[in-house]
């Protein structure tokens, strides 16, 4: 009998799985590799500063073998993250990816001008839902139930911290994420200039539908 898939606590020992998971599916939920050559960049800004900084909302799917598949990772203070990710993070990664001194002209540009500026997480418009998260699953594991299990525990975690409220920017051309965020009761949060994103949130508390199972509920794809 293959061993069943499980959601867990990340290790330090996960590291590199969920960078491929990151890449594998930052680019509009797909490989992210030929957009972004530099396997470790992605993950240095959307996984690996949430596993280090904050450890005890970051969360696995096993695939049972003990490889992580997927992942959620959040932080409950949106603000005192973004503080932390440039007093903390950027020293440890600068070495790799220096700040820039002119525009960007690549894509792989433009993720480290994002890198070099934390402050971007925090809008004023996202005031009210001072958590949030990012999630991926490689597509194997997509559309079986696993990201509606790592979002409830997510949600769960951030719940019993006493955060009421997260939030998440998905890129808005990602359908299919937008779908399956839609049906775990996340709403629209008007912001001024959203850039490629589309800003979304929810209360951390279980919401009425979520109480119930659900027949055919998908994934997310992509970060």
């Amino acid at each position: 009998m293959n061993p069943s898939p499980m959601i867990r606590a990340y290790r330090p020992a996960d590291r590199a799985a969920v960078a491929d998971v990151c890449v594998s599916t930052a680019d509009e939920g797909g490989d992210s590799r030929a957009l972004y050559p530099d396997e470790g960049l992605m993950p240095a800004l959307f996984a690996e500063p949430y596993c280090v900084l904050e450890p005890g909302l970051s969360f696995v799917l096993d695939d049972g073998n003990g490889r992580a598949v997927g992942y959620v990772v959040g932080t409950g203070d949106t603000a005192e993250f973004a503080a932390r990710f440039r007093d903390t993070w950027i020293p440890r990664v600068a070495h790799r990816y220096p700040a820039r001194t002119t525009p960007p002209r690549t894509p792989s540009e433009a993720m480290v001008a994002l890198l070099h500026t934390p402050e971007r997480m925090v809008l004023p418009e996202l005031a009210g839902y001072p958590a949030h998260l990012h999630i991926d699953l490689l597509p194997a594991f997509q559309r079986r139930g696993h990201g509606r299990a790592l979002m409830r525990t997510i949600l769960a975690a951030l719940h019993d911290r006493g955060v009421p409220m997260v939030h998440l920017g998905m890129v808005t051309a990602n359908r299919p994420a937008r779908a399956f965020y839609d049906r775990l009761g996340f709403h629209e949060i008007p912001v001024t200039d959203p850039g490629p994103l589309t800003y979304l949130g929810r209360r951390t508390a279980p919401e009425e539908a979520e109480r119930r199972p659900v027949q055919g509920s998908g994934d997310a794809q992509g970060a």
